[in-house]
């Protein structure tokens, strides 16, 4: 374990061009949470900072990393008190939270001026340390002093230092086999490394052989160091994987050169070396990962917590300009409510189709969705909306054909510029909730197109938590098909839906519609419901709607957004 007391400072914050919002945009929130920035987010950064019970002193500027502080005790809000009088930026608490400890947290940073944050759960105390240096870098901070080794992002500096460690030839690679730096040792390299350094990855051939094995499901899953012997004239060669926290970064990978074995203590240094490379592989990720930054940002921007201008600058286009959000449902879900596509390969395609009808497009994983951010419009607001019309139409139908479920766009309406980006996206996500809601059959929609089933929507979210009288018809469907295994509720859904329309509705179920006419029959002898009633039939479609929308809520998640490459 790092001994984080050892951490150097940073400048002070009076020197450092480093705002709170730019260092959070450049992370991404899988490493904080930011819950309360009472200053605002255009404080400066100057550094970061540990709490230290045998050295007081707080410095001006920093992001002080409360280590070992319940977020729910006394000693948080002493230490917030603290914090303020001493002119930090921020302070950031551990990822676990008692009840009601964040709002307790928050008059008091309200008072002292400081921003409260929370460490996610992956990534522990001593990573966090290299995560922000390398943010700070990465949004511009001047570097840190007195730091032994390679700076920070200097991947090749830092496999000629592995190399001099183990005695080999290293590189340093990705997680899928690309070549980002490898020592400048090349003496008798074997024909393998040759072959990788001059493709800048490793040949396709071995990298399938290689999975065959079994050897990168053994590598991401461990921390050891693999061994492979020398055989024939392919020398032994280690590997050790590189984590932050949970997420693995890549790999680094050293092979003895011919003639010399490796050095007697190779494996040990290896693994200390992937230890100290999680930072410069974070730093390389940020700093030279344009997509990451852009998508950060964008991000920010639609939470309406970042920078348009910021924004601007990663994706080259003029913040004033027209632009539009899509919001982009994905697909249907299979068993256990897991996305029936891979979401990675959603949104790559996203892009795709975006850029192939030469849009400037940012696209935002948004869980079981997608947001599409198309910036660089036309001028005229009805030019401009015609082309999101479009977009909208192609992305659906694309998508839809490339997945075989039904992908659904939900359009945001044109707003004047990035600036205004949020509402476009409010706009978009209502739209998309009505079209999975089933409004019309459309696959596409603005707002005003689905505006009744919006407003059905907003409706029943009004009446979750009205208490109904005991005994309702669908109450009394519903134990039915809990007690016989049948299928009432959903026939009297499709019924309802289909506005007693007996053929349309047992085509929506695969029935023959005197099959159908024979539940309609059950239905009102179970339940009572008296299908020639408005007010019978207004509650019933309330309550299956309702029932509908707990069902959704009790569905298993499918897990936070794939964070992409």
């Amino acid at each position: 374990m790092t001994d984080l007391r050892e951490q150097p400072e940073w400048s002070r914050a009076a020197e450092s061009r480093v705002t709170l919002e730019r260092l959070l945009s450049v992370v991404g929130s899988g490493v904080l949470e930011l819950d309360t920035a009472p200053a605002g987010l255009a404080v400066p950064v100057g550094g970061v900072g540990v709490l230290d019970a045998l050295d007081p002193e707080i410095r001006h500027g920093v992001l002080l990393l409360a280590v070992g502080v319940d977020p729910g005790s006394a000693q948080a809000l002493d230490v917030l008190r603290r914090a303020g009088a001493a002119g930090a930026t921020g302070v950031v608490f551990g990822p676990d939270r008692p009840g009601g400890a964040a709002a307790a947290l928050r008059p008091v940073a309200e008072q002292a001026g400081t921003a409260v944050l929370f460490r996610t759960a992956w990534c522990p105390w001593d990573q966090l340390v290299g995560v922000l240096r390398s943010g700070l870098a990465s949004a511009g901070a001047p570097p840190v002093p007195g730091v032994p080794g390679p700076a920070l992002g200097d991947l090749d500096g830092l496999a000629d230092a592995v190399a001099a460690l183990v005695g080999g030839s290293v590189t340093v690679e990705d997680t899928e086999s690309r070549v980002l730096a490898h020592s400048s040792t090349e003496e008798n390299v074997d024909e393998m490394r040759r072959l990788t350094i001059l493709g800048r990855r490793v040949p396709p051939w071995r990298v399938a052989a290689m999975r065959e094995a079994g050897l990168f499901r053994a590598l991401w899953t461990t921390d050891d160091v693999l061994h492979r012997r020398a055989q024939g004239d392919d020398p032994e060669r280690l590997v050790c994987a590189v984590r932050a926290g949970g997420e693995v970064l890549g790999s680094l990978w050293a092979a003895a050169i011919a003639g010399r074995p490796l050095a007697p203590n190779a494996a040990e240094a290896l693994r200390a070396a992937a230890r100290a490379a999680a930072a410069h592989l974070l730093h390389h990720r940020t700093r030279g990962g344009d997509s990451r930054l852009v998508e950060d940002a964008a991000r920010a921007l639609l939470e309406e917590r970042g920078s348009a201008e910021l924004l601007a600058d990663r994706m080259a286009l003029p913040a004033q300009e027209s632009c539009a959000v899509l919001a982009v449902g994905l697909g249907d879900r299979g068993p256990q409510g897991v996305p029936s596509e891979d979401p990675a390969r959603l949104y790559g395609l996203l892009g795709l189709y975006c850029a192939g009808f030469g849009h400037r497009a940012v696209v935002v994983p948004a869980g079981g969705r997608a947001l599409v951010l198309v910036g660089g419009l036309e001028r005229d607001p009805e030019a401009a909306r015609e082309q999101v019309t479009k977009l909208g139409g192609s992305l659906a139908a694309r998508l839809t054909a490339a997945t075989g479920g039904q992908v659904r766009v939900g359009l945001g309406e044109v707003v004047p510029s990035l600036a205004a980006a949020a509402g476009s996206r409010r706009d978009a996500e209502q739209a998309l909730r009505a079209l999975q809601g089933g409004a019309d059959g459309r696959s596409v929609a603005r707002v005003a197109d689905v505006a009744d089933a919006i407003g059905v929507l907003q409706v029943v979210e009004a009446l979750r938590d009205v208490r109904l009288p005991p005994g309702t018809s669908v109450e009394r469907l519903a134990a039915s098909d809990a007690e016989q295994g049948g299928s009432l509720v959903e026939t009297l859904r499709a019924y309802l839906d289909h506005f007693g329309d007996v053929s349309a509705a047992a085509r929506s179920l695969s029935l023959h519609p005197n099959s159908l006419r024979y539940r309609l029959g059950r239905i009102t002898k179970v339940s009572g419901l008296d299908l020639d009633s408005p007010d019978a039939r207004l509650l019933a479609q309330l309550q299956l709607r309702l029932r509908r929308r707990a069902d959704d809520e009790a569905a298993p998640e499918a897990g936070p957004p794939a964070r992409r490459p």
